[in-house]
């Protein structure tokens, strides 16, 4: 589903995991029942498997990834100026931009850019001196022409072309005209029948019969057969030979080069300097398929909105998708001890100290008398199920417990059947490179000037724990130089034994472990036991040491 630019995007952390994204689509589906906005559930990271096998099973859809919440230009208001055919005539072009307020129009076919014209376009094309075969080097279409001089086709084709002679006035008798008419000139001229039969029988392209002056059929006749084009104006000699100029098709006067173009995936932040430094009032969007959709200026920029976020599962600027800082965060929904978000206005914020995120979910749902359906129960049992180890972790409370039960009720689910295939599906890891087991779960955390990353994998299975730490070992000083971190630690979490192996890298990431859990290294990690939770013991844990 993609967002409109007035819905509310529900988004988890980087690199969710099953709460992470649960939580986003149950929360969205309330937020819709309590209000008449679009909240759409997204995700800011890779979903790892065990998160998979939930949406799978319960045949919900992968929420759509989302990089960056930065401001784009699809999020603001794109003027739909209609494109426009490069044969309109200079004078269809001016009235099209006073009918629609606009000083710039686009020109395209089959909806793809060809090129620009402005009103300045316009206003040198007049003031510009031209030589007399300007209609033609331009290859003015004759229903230009009549468009532009209100006139009728009284002998030929209008979809023809001018192309070839000179535009001249037939001001003198038919004796002097002889000698200034060529061949497939075009001719203006008046009601006399001797200049209009001369300029004939002289090859011209076209006459242009001015005032309404009627034509003779004799006229008509040789025309056709020197096939002469006849065109007759009610307009007079001087307005005929004012106008005419404004028939030639716009083709001849855009832009075509260098145009500066933009895509509505662009960031407005960035396209700022792009206009500044650019005198166009305004600019074409092209869409991903790059066919031309409107045009903004920077008029536009002034009263663009930023996106709309609510933050479920994390309130840290590092775990949070990027650009955050530049959007509008309406609320934060989570677990967690609390980060270094800031917002720009004071935010609806519900922060407990729960086993899980889903578990707030399910308590809102309550209080707002929503009744809670089998996939989305379904969603949130899983969530809970998963972040606390089917109730191992220390992190579980006596809610998350009863949460989980009241939800299993609902999904029709018994709880350590479906806990036990979901880890299963999750720990299927063992044929998944160094690269993506590491970032399946893993956090960024700054204490002080201290910067440390934490990853962590949860399976029912040791000797896959073993196969997985040697694959680990050699990548985790790349990661170390990939984030700036001062060090970087991965939980081995086994769910069955409640027992964490860690394996580490970086400067006093050893002496640091050892300060907080009294213990030795062995084997290139540590043995941990009793510890399976990141949030709730071994990251207080690390924090507790530097701060000694």
């Amino acid at each position: 589903m993609t967002a409109r630019k007035n819905s509310i995007i529900v988004v988890g952390h980087k690199n969710p995991d099953t709460d992470s994204i649960c939580s986003a689509i149950a929360y969205a589906n309330l937020k819709r029942k309590l209000k008449e906005e679009e909240y759409i559930p997204k995700r800011a990271g890779q979903i790892n498997e065990e998160t998979q096998y939930v949406l799978q099973r319960f045949h919900v859809k992968e929420p759509e990834y989302i990089s960056d919440v930065r401001t784009q230009i699809k999020d603001i208001e794109i003027r739909e100026v209609e494109g426009v055919s490069r044969n309109i005539s200079l004078k269809k072009a001016w009235t099209l931009m006073k009918e629609n307020n606009v000083v710039t129009l686009p020109i395209t076919k089959q909806n793809r850019l060809e090129g620009l014209i402005t009103i300045g376009d316009i206003a040198n094309s007049y003031m510009d001196v031209y030589d007399s075969r300007i209609l033609a080097t331009a290859h003015t279409k004759y229903k230009n022409i009549l468009e532009t001089l209100d006139a009728k086709m009284v002998v030929g084709n209008e979809e023809e072309y001018f192309t070839k002679g000179k535009v001249l006035i037939a001001a003198a008798n038919p004796d002097l005209m002889e000698n200034y008419i060529e061949e497939d000139d075009l001719v203006i001229l008046g009601n006399r029948y001797e200049s209009q039969l001369c300029a004939i029988e002289m090859n011209a392209s076209c006459i242009i019969v001015c005032e309404g002056a009627p034509i003779s059929m004799t006229i008509k006749k040789l025309a056709e057969e020197r096939s002469c084009i006849v065109i007759s104006t009610p307009h007079d000699t001087y307005t005929v030979a004012r106008l005419i100029n404004q028939s030639m098709p716009i083709s001849y006067f855009m832009r075509t080069e260098n145009l500066v173009t933009f895509h509505t995936e662009d960031f407005t932040d960035m396209i700022k300097d792009v206009m500044a430094k650019k005198r166009h009032r305004d600019f074409p969007i092209l869409d991903k398929q790059g066919n031309y959709i409107g045009m903004i200026s920077r008029r536009n920029l002034l009263n663009m909105e930023r996106k709309r976020i609510i933050m479920v599962d994390h309130n840290e600027k590092a775990q949070a998708v990027d650009g955050i800082e530049d959007a509008e965060i309406l609320e934060i929904i989570d677990h967690h001890r609390l980060g270094s978000i800031q917002t720009i206005s004071p935010v609806f914020f519900r922060n407990q100290p729960l086993g899980c995120t889903g578990t707030i979910i399910y308590q809102m749902y309550q209080e707002s008398g929503v009744e809670i359906d089998k996939i989305t129960a379904s969603l949130l049992c899983a969530a809970i199920l998963s972040d606390t180890l089917m109730y191992r972790s220390p992190t579980c409370t006596i809610v998350d417990r009863m949460a989980a039960e009241a939800l299993a009720k609902i999904a029709e689910l018994d709880t350590e059947e479906f806990a036990r295939d979901m880890f299963q599906a999750g720990s299927n890891l063992t044929s998944k490179s160094a690269e993506e087991i590491f970032y399946q779960d893993f956090k960024k955390f700054s204490i002080s000037d201290i910067s440390f990353g934490v990853g962590q994998i949860n399976s029912m299975n040791g000797s896959e724990l073993k196969e997985i730490k040697e694959k680990l070992l050699p990548y985790m000083d790349s990661v170390i130089q990939k984030h700036g971190v001062n060090m970087v630690y991965f939980m081995l979490t086994n769910i069955i034994e409640e027992t964490t192996e860690l394996i580490y890298e970086g400067s006093n990431a050893e002496e640091l472990i050892i300060q907080a859990f009294n213990t030795q290294p062995e084997e290139g990690g540590f043995i941990l036991k009793g510890v399976v939770s990141r949030k709730k013991q071994l990251i207080p844990g690390i924090i507790e040491a530097i701060q000694q």
